[in-house]
């Protein structure tokens, strides 16, 4: 998809930059509801991590292990979303949100940009139940935008009409070949001096992932649309891109 047509389809807020796992710091735990909330009362877009359950439920973690944000072993997909709750909680003291819990916080305020994690190949579970829960919740297509590293799952909800950017990484860099499938490129930062995404940019949607520092943000201003970002000013990635 051409950028001018994307951005038509979009909520102007992503384009002026987007909170990577919500705005998350010393206090707030990433992907839990008090960074949600922080990121929502600065009218930030927001980046979020969905996986599948046990049972079939979409809960908000990064890991699909439930250690770094918890301090307590668990694996998400091993588990049901009832032992989740019960036994489980995130060091500022939240709840692991499900997507509902979310989207009930957010009521498209905001933009979301969901992650997709796809784990033991659940692809297509994963890619279904998003589709069937996000359909009857979605109000306004601007307000999300779909990203994954496994362009399986992300097929499986391109039908909803919202828009799709394919998660790209150095480590990974042969799934370039994937990028036309997908409405847009969703491209860890150190890729963007390539001449291949240089090329890209000039025509379509660019989004840069993790920023972190003023540097990062100079290096890659000249070749994104967006940036999602974590650990700087707001204030620095809006002003940057208020520029372009």
């Amino acid at each position: 998809m051409k950028k001018e047509e994307l951005l038509n389809k979009v909520d102007s807020r992503i384009i002026k930059g987007i909170a990577h796992r919500g705005l998350h710091n010393e206090i707030y735990t990433e992907n839990g509801l008090k960074a949600f909330k922080n990121a929502l009362d600065n009218n930030l877009a927001i980046e979020l991590d969905i996986h599948l359950t046990k049972d079939k439920k979409l809960v908000v973690c990064h890991d699909s292990n439930l250690k770094r944000t918890t301090n307590k072993e668990g694996i998400i997909e091993e588990l049901t979303l009832e032992e989740i709750e019960n036994n489980y909680t995130l060091l500022d003291g939240g709840k692991i949100p499900t997507l509902e819990d979310v989207l009930s916080l957010v009521n498209e305020q905001v933009p979301l940009v969901i992650e997709l994690k796809v784990e033991n190949k659940n692809y297509k579970e994963l890619g279904d139940i998003t589709r069937i829960e996000l359909g009857k919740r979605i109000k306004n297509k601007k307000m999300y935008m779909f990203i994954s590293f496994d362009p399986r799952a992300l097929v499986r909800v391109r039908k909803m009409g919202v828009i799709t950017s394919f998660l790209i990484c150095k480590a990974k860099e042969w799934t370039y070949m994937f990028r036309h499938l997908f409405d847009s490129i969703d491209i860890e930062w150190t890729m963007v001096e390539e001449k291949r995404v240089k090329r890209y940019s000039k025509n379509h949607f660019v989004n840069v992932w993790t920023i972190e520092n003023k540097e990062q943000v100079e290096k890659v201003k000249p070749y994104c649309s967006t940036m999602t970002f974590q650990h700087i000013n707001k204030d620095i990635i809006f002003n940057a891109l208020s520029e372009k």
